[in-house]
């Protein structure tokens, strides 16, 4: 049972009588008048226990994007139908609006909907649903809850497909529907054409010129077929915001922007997010559900508060893969997960692996090292920045050294970036 507003108003109206007649029986019979009308109106209301919910709707989106559920309420039981429901769901999902009033007459049935605008990744669930029942005097009020389950997958947004056209030109000129020259390890021959001034010399067809009696050249095409592993760390340095966007996610944009270059290229794209333990995992997906797989897996992924585990990592690439691949690893350029954790060995996976490792840069150092205030605290900020920015660069000549491959970009063209090294890569035939 519940009090409304009417029962408080309803109360404060006996005060008047308290004061022209002081005593506690006034008190007693005013309290005993409204408790009677209040029990009547209660067991006038329609009960809780006779309406029948189901949910339907959206079951994904986009972060950022708009989802409906709908909350069908049907009245099974004999009375009108009259009060407020409440669907509770956690914050993140950003529910509006959070109260629903109910009027349904007796056997009909009521459509609900809640708009949907989630602020984070990941299953938004909600909470109990609560609706009170009021009776025709408003005054009190039956309550109930019910537990109806439903799950919202948040997945990453994805706004690097705008660089998608662009890339995919780019792959084209490298997939013959250009004309490119290619030459180098693991290119494979396309056709033949006439010499034009400016083409290598080391490209020429020396048997078909002797057969034409004229400069004939080979041209080269990127091999398809390939193999990536998108290597995701999740371990503490990836819950670091740079801007407004954890690391995290950023690295899943430019997976995701990868992701789908490689398939339109033929190529084979596996996913592995990990920090001490596998996260999640995509492998041997079809080119259709490739995307669509990826994007499921990585809507759940949140940083975990431990450090990466190297060997761990290098142990599940390589069980993994077994072929020559190209492995992009999704991590942080800091000193000391890189040179204790994966720097030891990081010979092993290079061995046998191509190694793309690609790291978020924050543009806020950029502007510290460049800052020319006069100041302590000013002066103070540009020498930690400049610092780091040494840091890096002292870790990035370390892994190229060691064959890796590292992109180093800010978050708005970080994922355009990580793309362009991996067709600077397959143009070169490294992959």
């Amino acid at each position: 049972m519940a009090l409304t507003g009417r029962a408080v108003l309803l109360a404060l109206l006996g005060v008047p009588a308290v004061f022209l007649v002081p005593s506690p029986w006034t008190v007693l019979v005013w309290l005993l008048l409204l408790a009677a009308v209040v029990a009547v109106d209660v067991l006038l209301a329609a009960p809780v226990s006779g309406l029948r919910l189901h949910r339907s709707g959206a079951t994904a989106c986009r972060l950022g994007e708009q989802a409906d559920v709908g909350l069908s309420v049907t009245n099974s039981g004999p009375r009108r139908m009259r009060g407020v429901l409440r669907d509770a769901w956690v914050p993140s999902a950003g529910a509006a609006p959070r109260t629903h009033g109910l009027d349904i007459p007796a056997g009909e049935r009521r459509l609900l909907s809640t708009v949907l605008l989630p602020t984070r990744r990941g299953d938004r669930r909600p909470d109990r649903i609560t609706i009170r029942s009021v009776g025709p005097l408003r005054v009190g009020a039956r309550q109930g809850r019910h537990e109806l389950p439903w799950r919202l997958r948040v997945q990453p947004p994805f706004t690097s497909r705008k660089f998608l056209p662009e890339k995919l030109a780019r792959l084209r000129q490298l997939d013959g529907a250009v004309a490119v020259r290619v030459r180098g390890q693991g290119t494979e021959f396309d056709s033949l054409r006439d010499y034009v001034e400016g083409d290598d010399v080391r490209s020429i067809d020396w048997r078909a010129t002797a057969r034409r009696q004229d400069v004939v050249v080979r041209t080269w095409r990127p091999e398809r077929d390939r193999t990536l592993l998108l290597v995701v760390d999740t371990s503490r340095t990836s819950a670091g915001r740079v801007g407004d966007v954890p690391r995290l996610d950023a690295s899943l944009d430019a997976a995701l922007l990868l992701c789908a270059l490689a398939s339109r290229a033929g190529d084979r794209v596996d996913l592995l997010a990990i920090d001490r333990e596998p996260r999640a995992a995509v492998e041997s997906a079809s080119r259709t559900e490739l995307l669509p797989r990826m994007v499921d897996a990585m809507a759940t992924l949140e940083p975990a508060l431990v450090e990466s585990d190297g060997r761990r990592l290098v142990a599940e690439v390589l069980r993994r893969t077994r072929r020559r691949s190209l492995v992009v690893l999704f991590t942080s350029l800091d000193t000391a997960p890189l040179e204790e954790g994966l720097l030891p060995v990081l010979d092993s996976l290079t061995s046998r692996h191509t190694v793309l490792l690609a790291a978020v840069a924050d543009p806020r150092v950029e502007q510290m090292a460049g800052d020319s205030t006069r100041t302590v605290e000013a002066a103070y900020d540009t020498a930690a920045a400049e610092r780091a920015r040494m840091e890096r660069r002292r870790l990035t000549a370390l892994l190229r050294r060691r064959g890796v491959e590292v992109v180093d970009a800010p978050p708005d063209s970080f994922a355009s970036a990580v793309s362009d090294a991996y067709l600077s890569l397959k143009s070169a035939g490294r992959l």
